[in-house]
């Protein structure tokens, strides 16, 4: 399914499950996209700005700029840990509570919804945004019953990293398109005396938002779909079985290393740094820490991306990345917009790509010849995001990719078969589906 279908499915149901008062930014509903702005956006002085754990250490470079150029609006970064699923909950507590410590807020691509929907944040003003200049799968995440509740900051599309060394010894000539050739590269590369002891492949499969996301990817690239376009669940298919068994299988096999379960991002982009591993399904800001040259990584040099393998073909990508939004209890929205322009435009998101590898929202950046000359992955990472997969696109997001994740899991762990796992899958996303 093409993501602005599912974009669109979503906001109808969303429409449909929420109220009007939910719905709206204490502006006219019918404006829909409008690009006035509204009394809602008053107040100067410090603000604050909520991400995950800051890893590159580009918004700090980033917040010095700032806060050196605005010395009366200062801006103060509040770290949260680095699970999503952490992240999500702390977003969502703060906005019950309708506190004020929060202004401007990292949201991941599929939270602005439901935030928009509870009235936990602010519509912002189209026309001062360059959403034309930027990704459209990326923009389109921000919306909700026809306005715009977000900026995108940086976009994510997962990618192949893998040892290009270790495939040249093994006189592999370039990187796998299918799960078959992966596995069969892995038995040619661990049967030399450099690929002995390493492990195959790994991804993200900690009971956490990054398994719904390999699990997602898993089923698209089997040729399956979470939910269909009408947006009833569809994970009792055979589709869906052989995308959840590449993943079961591996554990069983031995192509997924043992430790991998307990992966998220970080564990298992040490594990590839540290060069124990051959095939990697990672975001690209890995791209950058595992190219640095301070001793941290031991494959700089010796490692390229590629689109992630699939069961016939090159596979799919789920669409990942964050947007900023404003809080609706800000104190200080008219520099918290300030803010989101500044944060938001196209430097810092060449500085973002330069410095930690983020994808950019921008256009042009991937078709730049200079970039792609020091960045070669972004005509992969480009391609990775325009034919990725938003995740299922449900209202009650929240319970349905806790239930995912613990399907999947009890699959993986061998606790229950995929048949068992994927049935009981289907009956609670058809019983959270209907219950709108």
């Amino acid at each position: 399914m093409r993501l602005r279908n599912r974009l669109a499915a979503l906001g109808v149901a969303m429409v449909v499950t929420a109220t009007m008062g939910a719905c709206g930014s204490g502006g006219d509903d019918s404006s829909g996209g409008s690009s006035k702005t509204g009394s809602q956006f008053e107040g100067r002085g410090p603000i604050s700005f909520v991400s995950g754990k800051d890893t590159s250490g580009v918004y700090a470079q980033q917040l010095a700029k700032w806060n050196a150029d605005h010395p009366n609006e200062q801006v103060k970064l509040i770290e949260l840990p680095e699970s999503a699923d952490a992240q999500r909950q702390q977003f969502i507590q703060n906005a019950q509570t309708k506190s004020d410590a929060y202004d401007v807020v990292f949201l991941d691509v599929v939270w602005t919804a439901e935030f928009a929907a509870n009235g936990w944040v602010e519509a912002l003003p189209e026309d001062q945004f360059p959403l034309d200049q930027m990704l459209q799968p990326a923009v389109e995440t921000n919306k909700y019953f026809k306005k715009l509740y977000g900026v995108p900051y940086a976009s994510d599309g997962g990618m192949l990293y893998y040892r290009t060394d270790l495939l040249k010894a093994a006189g592999i000539a370039e990187a796998p398109k299918t799960w078959d050739e992966m596995k069969q590269a892995c038995q040619k590369i661990q049967a030399t005396p450099q690929g002995k002891g390493l492990g195959c492949y790994g991804g993200q499969y900690e009971k956490y938002e990054g398994l719904t996301v390999n699990f997602s990817e898993a089923v698209n690239s089997a040729g399956g779909e979470v939910v269909k376009e009408d947006g009833k669940a569809n994970v009792n298919t055979p589709e869906a079985k052989k995308g959840l068994d590449f993943l079961v299988d591996g554990f069983k096999s031995g192509v997924m290393p043992r430790e991998a379960i307990t992966w998220k991002e970080e564990e298992g982009r040490r594990a590839f740094q540290d060069g124990k591993l051959i095939f990697h399904r990672q975001w690209p800001y890995q791209y950058a820490l595992a190219s640095k040259n301070d001793g941290s990584s031991k494959v700089v040099g010796k490692f390229a991306v590629a689109p992630l393998p699939g069961l016939t073909g090159p596979g799919k990508s789920t669409l990942g990345g964050h947007n900023l939004s404003i809080s609706k209890f800000s104190k200080n929205k008219a520099t918290a917009l300030d803010f989101v322009k500044w944060f938001t435009n196209q430097e810092n998101a060449k500085t973002n790509l330069t410095v930690a590898s983020l994808a950019p929202v921008y256009t042009n950046l991937y078709d730049d010849p200079a970039l792609q000359k020091q960045f070669p992955y972004l005509p992969t990472l480009k391609q990775s995001i325009m034919n990725a997969e938003p995740r299922p696109a449900i209202v009650r997001y929240g319970d349905a990719t806790a239930a995912i994740q613990e399907s999947a899991y009890a699959a993986l762990t061998g606790k229950q078969t995929s048949e068992q796992a994927l049935s009981d899958l289907q009956s609670k996303l058809d019983q959270l589906i209907a219950q709108k």
